[in-house]
């Protein structure tokens, strides 16, 4: 039957795939049809993920990708992807005067830097198809969103975005799409064990004119549509997926 969304026989890579919606992403692409190689830093999680994929070629491989050495092993553990979900990433909660240096190297490290290096290497060493679509997963917060004690966050996904636009343009001639998708507040372990109360998120729920958060799938759905041919046209673009709190 056809289907414009299938990601039959594609090979994708998909990192923070241990936990949220990282895996979520990689069970939804498996289901699809893809190929999916996923890593992150924590063995057991990332094998129970790849316990739960459909197909009998997808595979695991660990690393920290803030490390150099691990990341550039990875990509050596890669013989070539037609999609590649940059999914992994951390959060915090911290007011400006307390928004130290080290808090920014340490969240842009994980949301930034890592990210941008692993598609550099991809793409200076060719590991990327023809035809190919990346996809950062980066936030309302700090592009359409700016809400008390998240500008170190919001500072990472804001250079996620427009790096995202210089590498939709560069890499173009290559016939390689470049997008983000921008989420809301997502039911994820990134949320929880923070300061805020079940009370609060109650609260800030009700200020999602579909009043709830989204889930790890919702956001999957998003990532495949730029993954599948079905957005063959579609690059440059942040795909904000947020339950309407935005408007």
């Amino acid at each position: 039957m056809y289907n414009p969304f299938s990601l039959e026989g594609k090979n994708i890579l998909i990192t923070g795939a241990s936990s949220g919606i990282g895996q979520e992403t990689a069970i939804q692409c498996s289901k699809m049809g893809a190929n999916v190689i996923i890593t992150a830093r924590n063995e057991e999680r990332l094998k129970e993920t790849l316990s739960m994929l459909n197909g009998v070629s997808n595979k695991m491989v660990l690393a920290e990708l803030t490390n150099q050495e691990e990341l550039e092993n990875l990509v050596e553990h890669i013989e070539y992807i037609d999609g590649l979900v940059l999914c992994a990433g951390k959060g915090m909660t911290s007011p400006f005067p307390f928004s130290t240096r080290e808090k920014y190297d340490e969240i842009f490290n994980v949301n930034f830097f890592a990210p941008v290096e692993l598609l550099r290497l991809l793409v200076k060493k060719k590991k990327l198809q023809k035809c190919s679509s990346v996809v950062f997963v980066s936030s309302i917060g700090g592009n359409v969103s700016f809400s008390l004690g998240n500008g170190v966050y919001g500072a990472s996904k804001a250079a996620i975005d427009s790096t995202m636009k210089f590498c939709a343009r560069e890499l173009a001639p290559k016939k390689i799409r470049v997008n983000t998708v921008n989420p809301g507040m997502v039911n994820t372990k990134l949320i929880q064990g923070g300061a805020i109360s079940d009370e609060q998120y109650k609260l800030d729920m009700e200020k999602y004119p579909l009043k709830r958060y989204g889930e790890p799938q919702d956001i999957a759905y998003g990532i495949i549509y730029l993954l599948s041919d079905a957005s063959a046209w579609v690059t440059g673009h942040s795909l904000v997926i947020d339950g309407g709190v935005t408007i």
